[in-house]
């Protein structure tokens, strides 16, 4: 996933969350489906950031260790990136995510 291209605030905003739950009809599922796409992203992009910084670890002597501008630049793009939780709400609120209910499914289906 591109987190550049993404419109998630970088500050905290304050949402109506009865409003956020109309998809779903509960407040509770709402917030249990941010959290684990927040959680979804938030492992793709420390995936992502330990694959990058990988090619600057060294096996050399702890005692001789030096500051390299291209990871002190990577470590701060990650840095300004907007957090997981504001990401996974965005998606959210624009319908870019996909989630069922199996319970529900299942009440639907005995019906």
């Amino acid at each position: 996933m591109d987190y550049k291209k993404t419109n998630a605030p970088l500050n905290t905003v304050t949402r109506d969350i009865i409003a956020m739950a109309e998809q779903t009809g509960n407040v509770y599922e709402t917030v249990c489906i941010i959290g684990k796409r927040a959680n979804q992203i938030a492992v793709e992009m420390k995936k992502e950031l330990e694959k990058k910084l990988q090619e600057f670890a060294s096996t050399d002597n702890l005692e001789e260790v030096s500051e390299n501008r291209e990871q002190i630049e990577i470590s701060r793009f990650y840095e300004k990136l907007p957090k997981p939780t504001l990401i996974a709400t965005q998606e959210y609120i624009e319908h870019k995510l996909y989630f069922a209910n199996p319970a529900k499914e299942r009440d639907r289906l005995d019906d």
